[in-house]
Formats: structure tokens, sequence, C-alpha cells
């Protein structure tokens, strides 16, 4: 299969008319030696560009996934001069649900994934101690609860992660306000960047400006999605300046073009083919209760990872940018799903130790992988919100959650999850038909493998079928390290 994507220049133009505009300091003020606490406003279906989110979905178009991504040349290149990022904060997608079927909120994640590859993150290549660190074109984005803050709607999680805390929409118990507060209070310069709504930026900036009496000219109304602001403040954290920046980006409709062809590979040569079926009354098999029928479930796993050994930040790193960004491509006439599912990326894993000692990191990739998918054919996107994944009955619950009590009877789903919790997920999901024992075992997934896809039917009567026949074929090995450049 051959997929040909021209090279974008139309970014090229945008760059060099983008305008820079200082706010009470009469230019720019950020600096290594200052704290700079920078909003990157995120869209959604209050505040927009028109075009730039579907009405439908609460999700952006292919207009502002353009957006995203040529903002993030911008922010990395003339907001932070081209340093590296020390932290990000996203927000909770689950905390801010629109449209009459309260879809999570994904965009400020996408609206600061490509700013997240453009920097470096240098963590341990092993589990355990810092040892052997290894640098990546990837940077972890802070999107977990905080213990008190967790939206109904949520699996309270067993244990919460301080260290990768998102942002909230309801800025519950002002954790938005206590994160910031704890920032400037430990002073330690660097460049901390937010991806949130304007409800949620403005009234935080406003927070910022009141509690520290900065006297700052903090915006009160929404300036659209170009604007960036920066608050500047000095170690002391008694004085500080604002800065907005206006990228001047102007985004075409159409979905974005990748700059070179994406390699494609031999379809499906990752993993020994297999096909299991179970059939009702045949081989100690019997449909059980309550099971979906009619359906159909696409299995992806999220896109490349880590460089070397067990190296994991909680994203993907920037080879993966070219897969997700290239996914409708590569699925186009394979699969035909009706909406989209993935991980809520609050959830967090025990990843790869950075040099302060922390190992946690908000769980975003799977997420941020099948998000262009959505984006590119207008479906609907959700997120699995309402148990945890990586809990030892998460296999069983994501099973129940995905094939029983008619959920997703007579739909066809596309699901990017992790890849060891696939095999578990379909194998909790066989072992329901055979309540006596004996039923057959779907393999385990081969960590290197990023391209295969596994299809779970249920026809009719709720007879099932899974098989690893298909592939995305992309070529992981020759995937380049850098992202995509926009």
């Amino acid at each position: 299969m051959k997929r040909q994507i021209t090279i974008s220049t139309y970014f090229l133009a945008v760059l060099l008319s983008a305008a820079l505009i200082g706010c009470g300091s009469g230019g720019p003020s950020l600096g290594t030696g200052k704290i700079n606490l920078i909003f990157v406003v995120s869209e959604d279906l209050a505040y927009q560009a028109p075009g730039d989110v579907n009405s439908t979905t609460a999700n952006l178009t292919s207009q502002g996934l353009q957006r995203s991504l040529m903002m993030a040349t911008y922010l990395h290149k003339q907001v932070l001069g081209s340093n590296n990022v020390t932290a990000i904060y996203a927000l909770e997608p689950m905390t801010h649900l629109q449209t009459a079927n309260n879809y999570p909120d994904i965009v400020p994640l996408w609206t600061i994934q490509q700013f997240a590859l453009l920097n470096h993150a240098t963590l341990s290549s092993v589990d355990g101690s810092y040892t052997s660190p290894y640098t990546a074109n990837s940077y972890p984005l802070n999107a977990s609860y905080l213990a008190g803050s967790v939206p109904g709607n949520v699996v309270t999680p067993s244990a919460f992660c301080a260290s990768c805390q998102g942002i909230d929409f309801n800025d519950e118990g002002g954790d938005n306000e206590s994160l910031v507060t704890a920032i400037i209070k430990a002073g330690a310069p660097g460049y901390y960047v937010f991806s949130l709504p304007w409800e949620t930026a403005g009234s935080l900036m406003a927070a910022i400006n009141k509690s520290n009496n900065y006297n700052l000219s903090v915006p009160s109304s929404y300036q659209g999605p170009n604007s960036i602001y920066a608050i500047a403040i000095a170690p002391s954290g008694n004085t500080a300046t604002l800065t907005t920046y206006d990228s001047g980006v102007q985004p075409a409709s159409t979905y974005p073009a990748l700059p070179s062809t994406v390699p494609v590979t031999s379809s499906c040569t990752q993993q020994t083919p297999f096909s299991i079926k179970v059939r009702g009354g045949s081989g100690g098999a019997a449909v059980p209760a309550g099971i979906n029928t009619n359906e159909t479930v696409y299995m992806i796993r999220h896109a490349e990872s880590g460089g070397q050994g067990s190296w994991d930040d909680g994203n993907y790193i920037g080879a993966g940018q070219w897969r997700a960004l290239d996914l409708p491509a590569a699925l186009q006439g394979k699969i035909a799903p009706t909406q989209v599912y993935s991980i809520d990326p609050a959830q967090f894993i025990g990843g790869t130790e950075d040099a302060a000692g922390n190992a946690n990191w908000s769980y975003v990739r799977a997420a941020l992988t099948a998000e262009p998918y959505a984006i590119a054919n207008n479906l609907p996107f959700n997120l699995a919100a309402d148990f945890e994944i990586f809990s030892s009955g998460g296999p069983a619950s994501a099973s129940s959650f995905f094939f029983e009590d008619g959920r997703f009877s007579n739909q066809k789903v596309l699901v990017a999850w992790e890849h060891n919790n696939i095999s578990k997920t379909v194998n909790a999901l066989i072992a329901s038909y055979y309540r006596s024992g004996g039923a057959p075992v779907a393999p385990q997934w081969p960590s290197g493998d990023y391209d295969t896809i596994w299809t779970v039917s249920l026809d009719s009567q709720g007879n099932l079928s899974v098989s690893n026949a298909s592939c995305e074929d992309i070529k992981t090995s020759a995937l380049p390290a850098a992202p995509p450049q926009f």
C-alpha cells in the first residue's frame, strides 16, 4: 500500500508575518532567570475561531488541528526562544463535558501535543533508579486528578499523582491556584506552560494577579486562539510582567499534510497470525448473558512510546507523531468505525525516572494517538473513565465496558489502548464464554509492535470472533526520531 503525502508550505508565510505584542512591559519579558507562566488558550464550543471546533463532537476540525500544529512552532521558537520547557499542564478532559452527549474536552491536550514533542525529556532508560539516562523528542503532559477534585462521572483513583496534576476546568477547591502558587513559591526559574480553555485561563490569570498583587493588565475577555499570555515572575515572587503574543496563524481548512511520505511496512509481519472463533453451544462455550450484538471493535496500540529500553514519560515520542497524524490515511479503506474511544488521560502510570526522582506520568499517549483519526473523520471521541485500566481488575472491567450491556451493540468502535491490556481485555472477554474453563487464549502483544490491529466482532447472536489479520502498515523502524515540523 502506498500513501502519497505532499509537503506543506503555507506555514512559512505565517511565521514570517507573526507579530509579538508586549503588555505592560513594552516588549518580551521572558528569560531563563525568571519563573515564566505561559498560558496557551485551547478552543471549546464557547470560545473559538470560526471553523476550528466541530459543533457536533466538540472536537477540533481539520482547521483547528492545523492551528494547533502551527502554534506549536511559534510557541517553541518565538515565546520560549527554543529553550526547553520545564513543565506542561493540560486540562483534565473529563472535567469539561460538552454537548448533550457529554463529550470530554480532549482539545487542550492536542493543542499542546505538537509543542511537547518539539522539546526533549531525559529519563532513565531502564526501570528503577535513574540510570542509563536517555533523551527523546517528547515531553510529559500533566493531566491527572488531585484527591477531592475527581469528577462525579469518573472512577476515584486508588492512588493519586500529585507530581502530574493537571488543570481542573471548574477549579474545584482552588486546585489550579494551589498548583501555580506552589510553582511561584518554589522559586525555580523555567518555562511552565498551561493548555486550557479561556474560561479557566482567564480566571486563573486573574487569580494569580490578585493574590500576588502584581497589578498586571490581565485580559478580561477572549482574544482568540492565536493569543498566548506569559507572566514572567522574578524568583523572589514579588514582581511580574505580562506579555501577550499574537502568533498570527491562519490555518487551512484541510487535514494537515505531513512534510514527507510516511514509510510503509510489509503487511502484518509483527505478530504471529491468529484467529479465534467462539460459538455458543460449541466446545463448552456459552454466550454470556448481557453480551452485545452486531458489534465490531478495532483495537490499536498507542503510537511509538520509547526510544531505548523501557523509557516512558506517559506520552509518545517524536516518531509517534508521524504515526498519529498519518493514522487517517493509514486506516482509510480498512476500517469504518462510528466512534472513537480511548483511556482517560488523567489516569497515570509508573514509568521511568527523571533526575529529580519522579517516575509517575499521566498516561496521555493512547488518547492522543487516536485523536487525529477522530478529527479527520468527524467522529465522536470519548474516554473510558469509570474504571482503572492498570488495576488488577482493569481488563475484566474493560471487557464489560466494551462488550456488555448494549452500550456498543450495532456499533463499530476504534479503541486506542495499552498493548498489554489489549490481550488481557480480549482474554477476559473470551473467558466469559467458558465459565467452566478451557477457553482459548489470545497471544501477548509483542513489545515492539505498534502496527497491528486486533478486530473483535460479535454477531447477531453474540458469537465471538477475534483476529489480528489487519495492520496500519506504518514502518516503525523508518520513522524519524524528530516529530514532523509545521
